[in-house]
């Protein structure tokens, strides 16, 4: 099983999931840690991303999903916390 936890910025995303995590016992992935150098260049100059920037951060989640959906030595897939932006 795998929960995506996503919203606005500031809506306690990162909370509720490490908690969530910790009370079933699985892995907790930040959803940001998965995006390239060029991408938090961007944001953290406040430049929004495209469509085109997160096609790879958006691969990389879905090969993370994937992996952990068929990894027989994981009792648990993980959880992700997604952002959604507003662009």
């Amino acid at each position: 099983m795998i929960v995506i936890v996503f919203g606005v910025s500031g809506a306690g995303k990162t909370t509720v999931g490490k908690l969530l995590a910790q009370e079933l016992g699985w892995r907790f992935y930040e959803a940001d840690d998965f995006h390239s150098q060029a991408n938090i260049d961007k944001m953290r100059r406040g430049i929004p991303l495209t469509d085109e920037d997160r096609w790879p951060w958006l691969e990389s989640l879905r090969q993370l999903i994937k992996r952990s959906l068929e990894s027989r030595r994981e009792r648990s897939a993980g959880l992700l916390r997604i952002e959604k932006s507003v662009s």
